[in-house]
């Protein structure tokens, strides 16, 4: 049960709500921009820890159904994976506030910025539609 509640933490909040604002909305604006070498390669490092964090979200699941199914030796991997996860999201949050955060703010002028929230408000808005229109289809399955 715990874990079936970290990883939809993970999957709605954290990767398709924090993370899909990023990738859909504020790096395809920078992409449009002339990032500095550094910005671009943190950009860069964000992205692959999104998709490691994916990885290991995907692999904690994986090992959780095999313990449900009786194999008594993916207990290790749940915990490895956990222990992964709760090391990595406190240096990747820490990546985004405190580096890449302030420093893309410089890329955009004020109205982009407001058109930017306004985008981000409104994708806010449609997720628990999405979420719950998920866990119903995967109910009628």
């Amino acid at each position: 049960m715990l874990v079936d509640k970290a990883v939809d933490f993970i999957r709605t909040y954290a990767d398709r709500t924090h993370h899909g604002k990023e990738e859909d909305i504020l790096f395809r604006d920078l992409n449009n921009k002339e990032l500095s070498e550094i910005d671009r390669r943190v950009m860069n490092e964000l992205i692959e820890e999104h998709l490691f964090g994916r990885k290991t979200t995907k692999a904690l699941v994986e090992a959780n159904t095999r313990y449900r199914i009786g194999d008594s030796s993916a207990l290790g991997d749940i915990v490895s994976c956990l222990n992964t996860l709760v090391d990595f999201y406190p240096k990747h949050i820490e990546k985004e506030d405190k580096v890449f955060f302030p420093a893309s703010r410089a890329y955009f002028s004020e109205t982009e910025d407001q058109t930017m929230l306004a985008e981000f408000m409104d994708f806010d808005q449609k997720m628990i539609h999405e979420k719950y229109k998920s866990v119903v289809e995967e109910l009628e399955k």
